[in-house]
């Protein structure tokens, strides 16, 4: 399985940015898809996922109502589309896959393969 993320940059408190995470190898035993990300100093923490069979999403209460994941199964694609950007969601942004039901969806250690991530500034 690869996960290629893009779509990070610079931007100012207000702005939008759409992430997009291309999966490759995907499995039938894939369970959930997310977006984490990471700030210097600080731990990874889940931002939101989607189950692959029902499509139910997930959010962490600091970004519902900001941002929203979407997938495009005909491109094997996830997309995390940022809206009203702040600085304190300045991070490194990964997406990851997880192929067990085991773990919660924010549970980093529950997602078995990783992207190499993409940077997000907010001034």
């Amino acid at each position: 399985v690869q996960l290629v993320e893009s779509g990070g940059g610079s931007v100012q408190a207000g702005g939008s940015l759409r992430l997009s995470c291309e999966v490759s190898g995907i499995t039938e035993g894939t369970n959930c898809i997310g977006w984490f990300r990471q700030a210097p100093g600080k731990e990874r923490e889940g931002v939101a996922a989607i189950m692959i069979l029902g499509a139910t999403t997930y959010y962490a209460d600091s970004v519902k109502g900001r941002f929203t994941i979407s997938r495009d199964n005909g491109k094997n694609t996830l997309y995390l589309q940022m809206n009203s950007l702040k600085p304190e969601d300045t991070a490194r942004y990964f997406c990851a896959l997880k192929t067990t039901s085991s773990g919660t969806w924010f549970d980093a250690r529950a997602y078995n393969f990783w992207g190499q991530g993409t940077q997000v500034t907010v001034s």
